[in-house]
């Protein structure tokens, strides 16, 4: 007969009480509980000790995982990863002890319930409600590269939204774009349209006779070229080489290259939009 954790595995790591007696014994199940070799998470529910914390919620408030824990569920990047899950409970829920967690009291569709998880569009406008503008921007931008959620499509789910930080959604839904090519290039672009910096455009493409490259973003007027340096470096001598030559070539080709790095962008910001307004006004100057 399998033990009582071997059933759990077997199931995904969890399952109901009613369950796992019926494939063990109650006496299987009262003994495994009291060795720490499986935890009961709510009434009725049985779980690994090592199940991730934003299923123990989701299974504990028998609701649906939400907002930033949903876009890290999704793969979409964010600036900080939440502390606790963030789940959606429904509207006329009683709260319930449980694992610590951030509820949010809203209505549900029956796929979402299915799935415990909002759909990639509710997971864009919930992030873009509660998140700074250009974290919000980096998520949407994240979702609209996954070709599964147009912009047409996110601004008009936006222009439905009612209450708290339905503005702030707009503003990122209408500034959003497939185009981008990182996260930090969608902070870069948030901080231009912050600081009504116009005419940058995400991953331009510099030709010069047979060279072809694109910049994160570019002013074609006033061919000034801004790039989002990641935590990335080079790691041989021929990306070392590589990377000078491309510089070089958009040099020749007429253009100013600016390089950020992640520090920048995040820790000094005012700099960084002092910079690209002061060289992007020697440009347009002539």
């Amino acid at each position: 007969m399998e033990s009582v954790g071997e059933v759990l595995a077997r199931l995904g790591g969890w399952t109901t009480r009613a369950e796992l007696v019926g494939a063990t014994s109650r006496r299987a199940v009262e003994a495994a509980l009291e060795r720490g070799e499986i935890q009961r998470i709510a009434l009725g529910i049985y779980a690994l000790p090592d199940l991730p914390a934003d299923e123990v919620a989701v299974l504990a408030y028998d609701g649906v995982l939400s907002h930033v824990s949903a876009a890290k569920a999704l793969a979409l990047p964010l600036l900080v990863t939440p502390q606790k899950p963030h789940v959606v409970v429904p509207p006329k829920r009683h709260p319930r002890p449980g694992p610590p967690a951030v509820l949010h009291w809203a209505d549900t569709t029956s796929e979402e319930r299915r799935n415990r998880i909002t759909s990639l569009p509710r997971t864009v406008l919930d992030c873009c409600r509660i998140l700074p503008f250009p974290e919000a921007l980096a998520v949407a931008d994240a979702a609209l590269a996954t070709g599964r959620l147009s912009q047409d499509e996110l601004v008009a789910a936006t222009a439905a939204m009612r209450g708290h930080g339905c503005l702030n959604a707009r503003r990122a839904a209408a500034a959003s774009t497939c185009l981008s090519d990182s996260f930090l290039e969608s902070m870069l672009r948030a901080l231009l349209i912050s600081a009504g910096i116009d005419g940058f455009e995400p991953q331009v493409l510099v030709t010069h006779g047979t060279f072809r490259a694109r910049v994160d973003l570019g002013h074609r007027k006033a061919q000034l070229a801004l790039e989002a340096e990641g935590f990335e470096f080079h790691g041989s001598r021929s990306d070392f080489a590589a990377d000078c030559q491309r510089y070089d070539e958009l040099v020749a080709a007429g253009w100013l290259v600016l390089r950020f790095t992640y520090e920048q962008v995040l820790g000094d910001p005012a700099w960084v939009v002092a910079t690209v307004r002061a060289a992007l006004a020697r440009r347009l100057a002539g």
